[in-house]
């Protein structure tokens, strides 16, 4: 029988006991759990704070396909499903013959006729789709575009046009049609007045 006095180490512990699993954390690995909590507490406070961005608006970046800035004689109008009725882009007021213009820089997808009109359409950073109909094509697919390089030529008979010649204009992120007014950059013009102090 073993005898144990108060105040005696105890009886010793084989390593074998004291080693992997049954060992308490030490220092280090205690910091290390504190600073990974602390982390993801600062990650998920400074996701929390940021300022909520739409899901389907990135900044504007594009300028308008025709210049003079045209008149829209049709908005655009969401389906209401993939498949659903709606205007799928918008219609701007134009000249038959006019040059229509890169909304933004990009690569040429297609560059031909579908469906009896001419279209063009342009792949751009961000996943981003500009289309131009009806127009007669100046580029062809994979020619690299800068913004406000002529595209084609704008052609008359686009149905539902209400003037001599319209644009249709369409933008989108995959396959969902967005809103292209809604990717036009503002120039602002900044002027100083006189100042009678």
């Amino acid at each position: 029988m073993e005898t144990i006095t108060v105040g005696s180490p105890g009886p010793l512990r084989s390593p074998a006991r004291t080693s992997g699993r049954h060992r308490r954390p030490g220092r280090i690995q205690w910091r290390r759990h504190v600073l990974a909590t602390l982390l993801t507490a600062v990650a998920f406070v400074s996701a929390a704070a940021a300022p909520a961005r739409s899901a389907t608006v990135d900044e504007p970046r594009f300028t308008w396909p025709l210049s003079p800035t045209p008149a829209v004689t049709r908005g655009f109008e969401p389906p209401a499903d993939a498949y659903g009725a709606g205007h799928r882009g918008v219609d701007l007021a134009a000249a038959p013959g006019q040059q229509a213009l890169a909304a933004g820089p990009g690569v040429v997808v297609f560059a031909g006729t579908l469906a009896g009109r001419g279209v063009v359409s342009v792949d751009h950073e961000g996943g981003l789709r500009t289309t131009y109909e009806p127009v007669t094509p100046d580029v062809s697919v994979g020619d690299q575009i800068y913004q406000g390089q002529p595209l084609g030529t704008v052609l008359a008979g686009h149905p539902g046009c209400t003037v001599a010649a319209c644009l249709h204009w369409g933008v989108r992120r995959g396959d969902e049609y967005v809103n292209p007014l809604e990717y036009i950059a503002t120039a602002y013009a900044l002027r100083l007045k006189p100042w009678d102090g």
